[in-house]
């Protein structure tokens, strides 16, 4: 049986290699980019935080987020990192229950994938070669690549989303797959740095620091980061898709010491007013805070640099021991589809069998990874159900 996996991504590599495990299959994998995996090794900073130990139902999203259950658990994140340790690929986990190769460095992850795609006599690889249709005709599928008319036995779709255009995001497999009858919901950029009023955020590029934000009825803590032109790092990715589905409006509520209670703050601040009365207003929060991140409280809270500590009364102190505990910044939306991690929404799960990954209005054809409408949280959650998804599709599990 001639299989023919589009995308070479996590779930098309995974999809290709899953297939190939059969003696009877002859796996072709065509990726319009010159080389595989290219959006792969720029997760994680470069990383690829490539699972999560935690990973569930819970931390995925889309019209019915249920249909990833089955992909998740019959290749859950144990039999995920035993496969890779099976290629070849060590990982280490930090306490947050993020997984990341030993090297740390991304390229070790692709490049397991690559080679063990490139080793396998049934495999062909076709790179820099983009697929312009697929159609069905009779129990075959012809597939359209460049200068090449593909026939085969079933096609596994892993074409990915808009999100990251410079690193090879498409639209392709949406334009593919509704050929064959399929929609797909409206898209948002996920993962995503957030705009928003540069009054205070501008003269704060580069500065770091674990926070609590707040959107709405949303709450995460972790790293933020301030950026000239609002908010990143991420605690602000994992709100990002709630910012960006709501139409990137509102306020983020930024708690800058979430370990320090308003009271022992107010004791702090009152205890330094006391023993430097003549220190410059501007230094107050000195050692508290990163010193750019202390003058912009105070400058938020209307006090000048150069006044005298001793002028800033119990009430002065309040205020901006409140402020450090709620910095409140206009949201005016989120970076676009290009610097977005992952696209939200996507070819809509309804039409496909969560079991094998088959499409229903169309045999033979099996749909995986980001091209469908299931995003995950930050933290590896997206990698893993590439990983299970295109297990699962590749396993051709299907009714034909």
């Amino acid at each position: 049986m001639i299989v023919c996996v589009i995308g070479g991504g996590a779930s098309g590599m995974m999809a290709a290699l899953t297939a190939s495990e059969c003696p009877e299959n002859e796996v072709i994998l065509i990726e319009r980019q010159t080389r595989l995996g290219r959006k792969l090794l720029a997760t994680g900073n470069g990383r690829c935080n490539l699972s999560n130990l935690h990973a569930s139902q819970t931390y995925y999203h889309g019209q019915q987020p249920a249909f990833c259950r089955p992909a998740l658990e019959a290749f859950d994140v144990d039999q995920t990192l035993n496969y890779f340790r099976s290629l070849g690929l060590l990982t280490v986990q930090e306490e947050s229950g993020r997984v990341y190769p030993a090297s740390d460095s991304a390229n070790s992850v692709v490049d397991v994938l690559r080679l063990h795609l490139e080793q396998r006599d049934r495999v062909r690889l076709l790179t820099g070669c983009e697929v312009s249709s697929v159609k069905k005709t009779g129990s075959c599928f012809l597939v359209s690549a460049g200068e090449e008319q593909l026939r085969c036995d079933r096609v596994i779709l892993c074409a990915g989303g808009v999100a990251g255009g410079k690193l090879g995001g498409t639209d392709s497999g949406y334009r593919l797959l509704a050929a064959f009858g399929h929609s797909r919901s409206k898209l948002y950029p996920s993962l995503v740095q957030v705009k928003t009023d540069p009054t205070l955020v501008r003269s704060l590029k580069g500065v770091r620091c674990e926070a609590v934000v707040r959107y709405e009825a949303e709450e995460r803590s972790g790293e933020l980061q301030f950026t000239d032109y609002g908010i990143s790092g991420p605690v602000i990715f994992e709100l990002s898709r709630s910012i960006s589905t709501s139409g990137g409006k509102g306020f983020v509520q930024i708690d800058l010491l979430p370990r320090t209670g308003e009271g022992k703050l107010k004791l702090l601040l009152a205890q330094r007013v006391k023993e430097l009365p003549q220190l410059p207003a501007e230094h107050l929060l000195v050692g508290i805070l990163h010193n750019r991140l202390g003058r912009t409280v105070l400058r938020a809270c209307g006090y000048a640099f150069e006044q005298p500590c001793a002028s800033l009364k119990p009430v002065d102190l309040k205020r901006i021991a409140q402020k450090i505990k709620c910095l409140q910044l206009e949201v005016q939306g989120v970076m676009g589809m290009d610097a977005a991690q992952v696209t939200a929404g996507g070819i809509l799960t309804a039409d496909f069998d969560p079991n094998t990954m088959e499409s229903r209005l169309c045999p033979g054809l099996y749909a995986a990874g980001e091209v469908l409408d299931i995003d995950g949280d930050c933290g590896g959650y997206n990698l893993q159900w590439a990983w299970s998804s295109g297990r699962l599709a590749g396993q051709l599990r299907g009714t034909v």
